[in-house]
């Protein structure tokens, strides 16, 4: 089995299409790719990856902030936000289907999300700061919705078309 999965680069489409719950049946699959979804994570580096950018049209994701340099593995299955803080923040996001681009997103500070682990079991999860952040930018992959739908459209596109050049220019062309 290859250890390496690759991640999607926008503007491929199926970072675009809304992914399905994760069914009892998935579960074997999720157990094979999870170990390479967290290795392609890390090794980026980032700090959370959803399904669809590796082009599984599942609904989970995986997260990691590592605090204090120790990893904290978090996979979030068939994630919904069920609560939202009124107070939101201004946080920088990037994105390793769009790397090396960067936009202030506003999102609500704190969140309570209900998810499943790969058992089946049920959680809910309250989380603040980072996490929440990073949690939201994931279940937006989840929906077909990327960080630069957050930003104007002026922003979006300027990050776009630099995003584009930056390809170019890794492909030698």
């Amino acid at each position: 089995m290859d250890p390496s999965i690759p991640i999607l680069i926008y503007p491929d489409p199926a970072l675009r299409a809304r992914a399905r719950s994760v069914a009892t049946a998935d579960r074997a699959t999720l157990r094979e790719v999870l170990p390479r979804m967290f290795a392609a994570m890390y090794a980026a580096p980032g700090i959370g990856l959803a399904a669809p950018q590796v082009g599984l049209a599942l609904r989970f994701c995986v997260i990691d902030l590592m605090p204090d340099d120790q990893k904290a593995p978090l996979t979030l299955i068939n994630p919904q936000i069920v609560a939202a803080s009124a107070d939101l923040v201004t946080r920088e996001e990037g994105c390793l289907s769009l790397p090396n681009q960067y936009a202030d997103v506003i999102r609500p500070d704190g969140i309570r999300v209900q998810y499943q682990d790969l058992d089946g079991k049920s959680h809910r999860l309250d989380a603040e700061g980072l996490l929440a952040t990073c949690i939201q930018h994931e279940i937006d992959h989840l929906d077909g919705v990327l960080f630069i739908d957050h930003i104007s459209a002026l922003k979006r596109n300027m990050l776009v078309r630099r995003l584009a050049k930056e390809q170019r220019q890794a492909r030698g062309a």
